[in-house]
């Protein structure tokens, strides 16, 4: 008898250890993920700052207006902020990568300093007008580098942690893509310091408002899950997870996901009306069938069917067999940015896999459009001369304080670059300037 207690003691203990284990592996396993996880979108937003950097310092060159060039320069330092701080949450404390983040300071610092000196007064010299071009070839040879890196990272599914395990391991040979990348950025910007002939560098609307343009009864769960089945194509309703968002949310709505071995898909839908704002279908992408003309079609037809009408395409293109289109609401030939839909069509059978519409049901509304007060050859003349203008529209746009404002929109080349600019159709003000993007690298043709 006292045997068969001992092994019952035993089995016990035996299995309590195991469940303890697993817990601890568990809960190892969950730090992992979220280390990695903060890395992964450190780094994506570090790419894409520097993206972003790139296209506002163009910007700030194509300018013609000193009182829009401060808030532009205010705009470059905000930027260099975000990108030295994304910086600071990789793991690259082991890994020399001072002379980037000189760079980005130094960035930060000159525009800094000269938004806050009077323009108008004391105008960029040549050598500041200067120092911004080598600027800008400097921080567009960076981003490529780091978009090289991002791509390899997403080809070969690489993982931040093996960098950290890589840079903490001094005693074994360091053999790792996303360091070796790194290396090469870091050894760029050593050369653009010891080839700088310039001076020495010295020390949409986010306003929140209620969604205008939500409408129809409240959908229940039930509904909200019925519509997510039918536009993720889910073969059972079993295989979607829904919640309710809580208090503190902009309004109440429901988000919902579907995760399969072939598909992931994840979507906020309004709770009035059951209007999709946001949606991602993320599924391998198999070689185009469906034009890029066809695909923006099928994406014109999916926003006349969820109520999103007078939409006019304003701009599209292609990335992995994927579409992506941007429209805009049209009203009496104006175009309304305010109003502004995002579209993401898989071009292997046509399926709509991305949606961005938060814009739309934040902003549209009926609008009293006016008329315009200056002519548009009055507004070409305020127009930096430089710029080769190839199109012009009216458009209404938000302008910095958030105010909706009607404007002459001017499509142009200066050098080898494409700006859109955007002048007061009421006071000839230059309100806003864009550096276009250009064709996307690929990388993959490379290796």
């Amino acid at each position: 008898m006292i045997r068969w207690i001992l092994i019952a003691v035993l089995t016990v203990g035996i299995a309590g250890t195991a469940f303890w284990g697993y817990l601890e592996h568990q809960e190892k396993n969950a730090i992992l993920i979220q280390a990695e996880n903060t890395y992964q979108r450190s780094f994506h937003e570090l790419t894409y700052n520097m993206d972003h950097l790139h296209d506002q310092i163009g910007t700030a060159i194509a300018m013609n207006s000193t009182e829009r060039l401060s808030p532009q320069f205010v705009e470059i330092w905000r930027i260099t902020s975000d990108a030295l701080a994304n910086v600071g949450q990789l793991p690259l404390g082991l890994l020399p990568f001072n002379k980037t983040e000189e760079f980005l300071s130094e960035i930060g610092d000159f525009t800094y300093h000269t938004a806050v000196r009077d323009l108008e007064n004391s105008p960029l010299t040549d050598e500041e007008s200067e120092r911004l071009e080598n600027l800008y070839k400097q921080s567009g040879d960076i981003k490529n580098e780091l978009r090289e890196v991002q791509h390899i990272a997403l080809e070969n599914n690489l993982r931040w942690m093996d960098v950290q395990l890589a840079l903490a391991n001094e005693d074994e040979q360091v053999d790792n893509t996303i360091i070796d990348g790194f290396k090469t950025v870091e050894k760029s910007v050593e050369e653009f310091a010891e080839n700088n002939t310039g001076p020495a560098i010295i020390g949409t609307s986010a306003k929140e408002h209620q969604y205008k343009s939500l409408t129809g009864e409240e959908i229940s769960e039930e509904e909200a899950l019925n519509k997510s089945k039918e536009i993720f194509s889910a073969e059972k309703e079993e295989e979607l997870t829904i919640a309710e968002t809580g208090e503190g949310s902009d309004i109440p709505m429901y988000s919902i996901s579907y995760n399969t071995d072939k598909k992931r898909a994840y979507m906020d839908m309004s709770k009035q009306g059951g209007h999709p704002l946001t949606l991602l279908i993320t599924r391998p992408i198999n070689d185009s069938k469906v034009s890029l003309n066809a695909g923006a079609e099928k994406a014109k037809e999916y926003l006349n069917t969820n109520d999103l009408e007078d939409m006019s395409l304003f701009q599209s293109s292609e990335y992995n067999n994927i579409g992506v289109y941007s429209f805009l609401h049209n009203e009496n030939d104006v175009r309304v940015y305010s109003d502004a839909v995002e579209v993401k069509v898989a071009l292997d059978n046509g399926e709509i896999i991305g949606l961005t519409a938060n814009n739309y049901f934040m902003n549209h509304t009926e609008r009293e459009i006016p008329e315009p007060k200056i002519s548009e050859t009055e507004a070409r003349n305020n127009v930096n001369p430089n710029v080769d203008i190839q199109e012009q529209f009216l458009a209404v746009i938000d302008n910095d304080m958030g105010e909706e404002v009607l404007a002459y929109e001017f499509l142009g080349v200066l050098d080898n670059d494409t700006y859109r600019i955007f002048i007061n159709a009421m006071n000839g003000k230059e309100e806003k300037v864009e550096r276009l993007g250009g064709t996307e690298i690929n990388f993959a043709a490379n290796f």
